[in-house]
């Protein structure tokens, strides 16, 4: 309903009104302010579970942004004016001049408000409100890579790959975004049980410790004196005080740019740039949310009920708060319920329980009773087990005020469950609504996560097993698209493995990929959720492979001469999009298709069932089928420790130990899989150092290292990390008496040759390195010492069997 330039709309049951929806806020592109509403209201459904339940800040350009020669007036606002919608979540945080009250973002209707407000920019700290009001622990850590001048978005992607190894050994994923300013942010997500003072004392010395390898590159000190020609690691946004510019938020500059969450193979991109709106509009268009685990794994101590807490008070709404279990798959069938909902509107609530809470959707019509209409669902927010039995009033200006009351409730069967389609047989009470066992499927039909749409359909008693084998190809005339992600590994030790069982796989040095097979064609899709099925048409043949469509988890790996996989070999393949490119690089780097795992068969959802039965249906599952580069691997034999111990003779990057009994878990690092690598240790003869810049003037900033061969001293790289502060003063004592003029190495890249102090290649010490690069370099090496019991004509390369 117009009113002049003022429109009276509804988001999602809450109505707002919107004006001067035609004023340019970004005068550059001609963005106007109902284009910026329209924005958000659009990314909604991938930025509420990144905000909900956090304080939010706001900055806001009520006139635009202005141009460079007039730049509009911005405004920083943290407390929520009193004139807000009444719907709008608050949250109260206590300052020295006394409290103030602030928005919570835990909708799209209050993102759209927010964008009424002209608040441009919305930043959020590292922590969610407890469901009492209090500040909780940080559920996740961040990073931010700010490029000092002379540094760009390139070096802070490779600070960024930096500080991602570091994460990794801890246990820890990380998730990119590049801010749509200067430069990148890293983020981390954490369990809730650290403060936000430990979270900054830990991102604080990963910063320092980074900074002591990599002086050149990078700075951890804020003093702006030192930042020339490097790239800051802030740590300090880690504090419970300071705010971060939320992931998908616009940016208050000359053009509408975003902070973007972004793919590591993006990074990878030495013409990576800041993506605007249009841009990330177009990525959520094609599917691609690359934060959307970090989004699933949010809330700290919360989990996946961080937006039903944070949208509820503890003591004010009669609702259950989950309790000391919550998360934890009950015993016995799952269970269902359905509850009619008397709030502003009457409908129905099908609740249905998966992964230890309650999947929900609102039903405005409730079940279809029969086969030929279908009623809208919507998808809500995951509820605790606890509300599977309540029934009572929430009170008037809570979210969902009105009555409920158990419609029907009971246990119900999974047929399929996919991120699009769930079908269910529900068995509801005696004598109930429901009228006995039917069978149900909700399909999504727009959107994801919260708020997506569905239709809600009961179905007549005929199993897709029954189906002729013609209409099962007229049904797999198209390959469906994978909306899951790869179950990922911690890092363990041989230790973290003792008195258990487990089984065991060799770990490939590839590329992770999950691989539909269905109706004849196949898809392909990387880790970080990129279709890459054209990179690779070697494996076009993969359902031919199969005894039935399937969705299956593997590795892509190429191999050496000496049957080896090499990720340096691999990486001439990757980013590959050029059909002729790929064919011609393909022909001299063949791939091969390692699978390991399967989550579908036939249609049917297998990730329920333990690792075990997975890993007999997988081997039935393919069919050894020559002149294919497609395998399923025998497994690694012996103990954890034997096993890790022939993988290093096989040339292999080390194994994954499995709970047998444990099930798939997609997109999700679980601790039922361990990853152990194998460490690779080489006696080096140290040939020069280079000058140390910053913390570490007067110092050595790496050492150059070689390995005696039939020319002469060769050179296999440099090293700048693993050295103690006492033991780089000893190390340059004993080698200043050596200094020569002359080089003693056959070669060195020119890179490392212009500020290299040369020395008498007298000492040896000792490194660890991950591998070898195939130009002899060795890859991730850390100094272990040196080694005075050994004499450089003792030293000589060190490879597997």
């Amino acid at each position: 309903m117009a009113e002049g330039s003022r429109h009276l709309v509804e988001v999602d049951g809450r109505r707002l009104r919107l004006t001067n929806l035609d004023k340019v806020m970004y005068p550059e592109t001609g963005m106007t302010k109902g284009e910026v509403i329209s924005y958000y209201a659009e990314v909604a459904d991938v930025m509420v579970p990144l905000v909900a339940g956090r304080p939010v800040t706001r900055k806001r350009w009520v006139h635009g942004v202005g141009t460079a020669d007039a730049p509009g007036q911005v405004f920083f606002e943290k407390a929520l004016a009193e004139h807000a919608p009444d719907w709008v979540r608050r949250g109260v945080i206590e300052h020295s001049d006394g409290p103030k009250t602030y928005p919570i973002a835990d909708n799209r209707a209050t993102l759209v408000w927010l964008a009424q407000q002209a608040s441009l920019e919305v930043h959020v700290p590292q922590w969610r409100f407890r469901p009492d009001g209090s500040r909780g622990n940080p559920d996740r850590m961040v990073f931010d890579l700010d490029p000092g001048e002379g540094m760009g978005l390139v070096e802070c992607a490779e600070v960024a790959r930096l500080v991602r190894v570091i994460l990794e050994g801890m246990g820890l994923e990380a998730f990119p975004v590049t801010s749509g300013s200067k430069g990148l942010h890293l983020y981390a997500p954490l369990d809730g049980s650290q403060t936000s003072q430990q979270a900054s004392e830990i991102a604080h010395e990963l910063a320092k410790a980074l900074e002591a390898d990599h002086p050149e590159l990078i700075v951890s000190s804020m003093r702006k004196t030192l930042r020339e020609r490097r790239v800051l690691i802030d740590w300090s946004q880690n504090n419970q005080n300071k705010t971060t510019i939320a992931p998908y938020s616009l940016r208050g500059r000359s053009r509408p740019t975003v902070a973007a969450p972004r793919t590591w193979e993006e990074l990878d991109d030495p013409g990576l740039r800041h993506l605007d709106a249009n841009d990330v509009l177009a990525r959520l268009t094609d599917g691609l949310d690359p934060t959307a685990p970090l989004a699933g794994s949010g809330g700290g101590a919360a989990g996946p009920l961080g937006t039903y807490l944070s949208m509820r008070t503890s003591g004010v709404t009669p609702e259950p708060m989950p309790g000391s279990s919550w998360g934890e798959p009950g015993e016995g069938p799952p269970r269902f319920v359905i509850q009619e909902h008397h709030a502003r509107r009457l409908h129905f609530d099908l609740r249905l329980e998966r992964d230890g809470v309650l999947k929900s959707w609102a039903v405005p019509k409730g079940v279809p009773e029969t086969s030929g209409v279908n009623h809208l669902a919507v998808q809500t927010e995951d509820h605790p087990m606890e509300y599977a039995t309540f029934e009572g009033t929430i009170p008037a200006g809570e979210y969902g005020a009105g009555s409920m009351t158990i419609w029907d409730d009971g246990t119900y069967a999974t047929e399929k469950w996919r991120d699009d389609e769930i079908i269910i047989d529900v068995d509801g009470r005696p004598g109930g609504p429901l009228g006995g066992t039917v069978r149900l499927a909700l399909i999504r039909t727009d959107g994801r996560g919260e708020k997506s749409s569905w239709l809600l359909h009961r179905m007549k008693d005929q199993r897709p097993g029954h189906w002729s084998p013609k209409a099962r190809r007229a049904a797999n005339a198209e390959v469906e698209p994978i909306r899951e992600r790869p179950m990922l590994a911690t890092t363990g030790t041989l230790g973290l493995l003792a008195g258990e069982e487990w089984a065991l796989e060799w770990k490939w040095d590839g590329i992770r990929v999950l691989a539909r097979a269905g109706g004849g064609g196949i898809r392909l899709l990387s880790r970080n959720g990129i279709d890459i099925t054209a990179r690779y048409p070697e494996f076009a043949a993969l359902p031919a492979v199969l005894e039935a469509d399937a969705l299956v988890d593997g590795e892509i790996v190429a191999l050496d001469d000496a049957g080896r996989p090499s990720f340096g070999l691999l990486q001439q393949r990757m980013g590959l999009t050029k059909p002729r490119e790929i064919e011609r690089v393909a022909a001299t780097v063949p791939a091969r298709l390692v699978l390991f795992d399967v989550l579908e068969v036939g249609g049917e959802s297998v990730i329920e069932a333990p690792y075990l039965e997975r890993r007999t249906r997988l081997e039935r599952l393919v069919r050894r089928t020559g002149g294919v580069p497609i395998e399923v691997p025998g497994p690694a034999e012996g103990t954890p420790a034997e096993a890790l111990a022939e993988s290093r003779l096989l040339g292999l990057e080390g194994i994954v130990a499995k709970r047998p009994h444990a099930r798939y878990r997609p997109g999700v690092r679980s601790d039922d899989w361990v990853k152990l690598k194998v460490t690779r240790t080489q006696e080096v003869v140290i040939g020069g150092y280079r000058r140390g810049t910053g913390t570490r003037a007067g110092r050595i900033r790496s050492l150059l290292l070689g390995i005696p061969g039939a020319q002469g001293l060769e050179y296999v790289g440099r090293v700048g990390s693993g050295f103690r502060e006492i033991e780089l003063d000893r190390l340059l004592a004993a080698l200043r008496p050596l200094e020569q003029p002359a080089s003693a190495f056959v070669e060195v890249p020119p890179a490392d040759a212009p500020d290299a102090v040369w020395v008498r290649p007298e000492l040896v010490g000792e490194i660890e390195l991950s591998d070898w690069t195939t130009t002899g370099v060795a890859r991730h090496p850390r100094w272990r010492g040196l080694r005075p019991d050994k004499s450089p004509d003792d030293v000589q390369r060190e490879e597997p069997e």
